[in-house]
C-alpha cells in the first residue's frame, strides 16, 4: 500500500495545500496514494499523536511500502535522536520515504547527515516559535494588555446578566437573549448559580 501522512499543527490550518502536493508527486512518479493519515497535532514530540502511531502500527505489519510526507518537520519535528528513530523504524519496516519538499533522496549514502540537519533545523524552528510566543506575551502583559483569546463579556454585559438572574430568568433563556452559550453565562454568574 502507498500512503501518505499530513500533519497539521492546529485545528485553525488545512492540511489541503500538503494533501495536493503530495498527490501531484505520487502522480508524476507513478503512484496512487491509497491510505491517507491526517492529523492536527503538534510535531514537538512523537507521543499523543495517534495517527503517527496507526501508520506506525499498519508499516509494522507490513500494509505500507512507501509514505509520501510533506516535508520532513511534518512528520517529527522533535530532533535529530526521534528524527532518526522515526526514519530507522519505517525503514525496517520496508517503507520506502518520500519528502516532496526538503529535495533529498533519504535512502541514498549522504541521507543520514541531511536528515540529520533538517531535524535539527525542524527542532530549532520549533524552539523559536515558542520564543516568539513567550516574547509577544510578554509585551503584551507589559503594557497593560491581557493575553489569550478576547473575552466574549464586557463588564455591561456580565452586570446585565446578574440583573436578568436576579429578575428570575434561567441561564437558558440568559444565554438565548445575549446570544452566547449557556456555559458562558453560568461562568459570568459564578459557581452558585448552577
Amino acid at each position: 500500500m502507498i500512503a501518505a501522512y499530513l500533519r497539521v499543527s492546529s485545528k485553525s490550518q488545512d492540511t489541503a495545500m500538503q494533501k495536493a502536493a503530495i498527490e501531484r508527486v505520487a502522480m508524476s512518479r507513478g503512484d496512487q496514494v491509497e491510505h491517507w493519515y491526517s492529523e492536527e497535532r503538534s510535531g514537538r514530540s512523537l507521543q499523543q499523536r495517534p495517527e503517527l502511531d496507526r501508520l506506525r502500527q499498519d508499516a509494522r505489519a507490513g500494509l505500507i511500502s512507501k509514505l509520501y510526507f510533506y516535508r520532513l518537520d511534518r512528520l517529527v519535528r522533535s530532533g535529530i535522536r526521534d528524527a532518526f528513530e522515526l526514519v530507522e523504524s519505517l525503514r525496517s519496516y520496508g517503507v520506502e520515504l518520500v519528502s516532496i519538499s526538503d529535495g533529498f533522496d533519504l535512502t541514498g549514502p549522504a541521507a543520514e547527515v541531511v536528515l540529520a540537519v533538517l531535524a535539527w533545523a525542524a527542532k530549532v524552528e520549533r524552539l523559536a516559535i515558542n520564543e516568539r510566543i513567550s516574547a509577544a506575551r510578554e509585551r503584551i502583559e507589559a503594557t497593560g494588555g491581557r493575553w489569550g483569546r478576547p473575552r466574549r463579556l464586557s463588564e455591561a454585559d456580565r452586570d446585565q446578566i446578574k440583573a436578568m438572574k436576579l429578575a428570575g430568568r434561567s441561564i437558558r433563556q440568559i444565554a438565548v437573549a445575549m446570544r452566547c452559550p449557556r456555559a458562558t453565562i453560568a461562568r459570568a454568574l459564578g459557581p452558585k448559580a448552577a
